[in-house]
């Protein structure tokens, strides 16, 4: 049985270009194909998170100009609220040019934003207590911090999971005090560690015993988790029948680990569900699954 889960975070439209192999600089090329969609993170993993059967809202800046049209039309497709976006005439809807190499199924982003973030006064005028869940991507740390106090202070408070994908500065302080910490590898290997385990290790002393579970994802090896007991597990990556696109694999990951986690799964099994879909995400272009269940 779903949850009601608020996102709040970024949404964008992705410009995708897919090529046989990755290009060289100043040369041309002819794309195989092309395609314009919604994209980010939270977005992503609320869409993800839809499909699997949770009431899903969204909290996040929105353009007013016409790409931000893609956006409205594919989260309402899918399913997910937006009673709670922060429409903003100033700025543009941020956007991502992807280019897709075919041969090794990889992707590169090259990111434009100039969007305020999700502001903490807009936060102020959602009623928290009729969500179970909120997962925060981790981006604006002083309007973040506000939003998480304001949450840590209600009563029978909603479970609350953190992404930190990017270091900046102050959010490792902020993330340890959330239920579901869900780490990138490149956070980790920008503080110079080599492996998911130690890392984890070290968040979770930070954390004190607050945090009941912290998962950091790494890449094609797998993934690692650890619970509040200490206890670290690793899970191998499960390979897809055939890798066609990475885009958005590891929105996919944490909207998996976020619902193996508010099913109240074990570690295992979370990190277990997390990179099963993650496979078939990468096995599949978009996030059109035929059947997201896992």
């Amino acid at each position: 049985m779903g949850v009601r889960i608020l996102g709040v975070g970024n949404a964008t439209v992705d410009i995708i270009n897919v090529l046989e192999t990755y290009p060289e600089e100043d040369q041309e090329y002819r794309a195989l194909a092309q395609s314009v969609s919604r994209g980010g993170n939270t977005a992503n993993s609320l869409v993800v998170l839809s499909r699997l059967g949770h009431e899903c809202s969204w909290a996040g800046s929105l353009a007013t100009d016409h790409y931000s049209r893609i956006i409205r039309q594919d989260l309402a497709r899918h399913g997910v609220d937006l009673r709670y976006i922060q429409e903003v005439d100033a700025g543009s809807t941020p956007v991502s040019c992807v280019t897709l190499n075919r041969k090794k199924a990889t992707r590169t982003i090259v990111h434009f934003r100039d969007l305020p973030e999700y502001s903490f006064q807009q936060f102020q005028r959602i009623d928290l207590s009729q969500f179970d869940h909120l997962h925060f991507e981790g981006r604006a740390v002083p309007q973040l911090e506000k939003m998480l106090q304001r949450t840590f202070r209600c009563n029978q408070r909603p479970s609350v999971s953190i992404e930190i994908e990017k270091p900046r500065l102050g959010l490792a302080d902020l993330a340890v005090r959330a239920d579901l910490v869900l780490f990138s590898r490149a956070y980790a290997e920008s503080l110079g560690y080599v492996d998911g385990d130690r890392f984890l290790q070290e968040q979770r002393l930070q954390a004190k015993g607050d945090t009941r579970m912290m998962l950091c994802a790494w890449g094609a090896q797998g993934a690692y988790g650890v619970d509040r007991t200490g206890i670290t597990v690793f899970e191998p990556a499960v390979a897809p029948q055939q890798a066609v696109d990475t885009l958005a694999a590891g929105d996919v990951f944490n909207a998996a680990a976020i619902d193996g986690f508010v099913r109240r799964l074990g570690l295992k099994d979370v990190l277990g569900r997390a990179c099963s879909l993650a496979a078939k995400k990468c096995s599949t272009f978009g996030l059109e699954f035929t059947d997201a269940a896992v």
